[in-house]
């Protein structure tokens, strides 16, 4: 499963095939519009060089004759790559479509028809996604009903810790699919 990546200035980092002829409107292409972060990468390396280790024991447990403790051990070092996983898909997405936030234990996508602004505030945001607070930026979104949504990205978050940069690229970056797909409010 290829994760690609869109940046700033709308290049794919992901090298598509040139023989296949895109559909004009593909719904279903669902990007990130920026990179995952250096905390949230190393955390994933960190859980699947855990895993190789808990996949080393289980072959050494298999090769003892154990299988129920071999299959405990392959069960668990198959949880931790599925976290792992998990863990870099975490984020933003975009597409024509809408807009998706993808967290580690559930997904929420909201279609642009929906979606009455994006935009970049101040506020008490989580470090780390951890439940301690600190002042920094949040993307959030707001329905066309004015209800507020779930905060999109953080300055402070597993992609964007001392990255303000970054953060902002990637905040102008959804700011622009929604000024692209949103439709106008009549």
């Amino acid at each position: 499963m290829p994760l690609s990546f869109l940046t700033a200035d709308g290049v794919s980092s992901v090298d598509d095939d040139h023989d296949e002829v895109p559909a004009p409107a593909d719904h279903n292409r669902w990007r990130r519009p920026y990179r995952p972060g250096p905390w949230r990468v190393a955390i994933a390396a960190v859980l699947l060089l855990l895993s190789a280790f808990m996949l080393l024991a289980t072959m050494i447990v298999a090769f003892v004759g154990a299988w129920g403790g071999a299959a405990f051990c392959l069960l668990a070092a198959l949880a931790v790559v599925g976290s792992a996983v998990q863990l870099l898909r975490a984020g933003v997405w975009v597409s024509p479509a809408g807009l998706r936030r993808v967290g580690f234990f559930g997904t929420r996508s909201i279609k642009w028809s929906e979606v009455g602004e994006v935009r970049t505030v101040q506020q008490p945001v989580r470090w780390l996604g951890l439940p301690r607070t600190v002042q920094g930026q949040a993307l959030t979104v707001a329905g066309r009903d004015g209800a507020r949504l779930p905060v999109l990205l953080t300055d402070h978050n597993a992609d964007f810790l001392s990255r303000a940069e970054a953060f902002d690229r990637a905040a102008d970056a959804v700011g622009a699919w929604a000024e692209e797909y949103r439709p106008v409010a009549v």
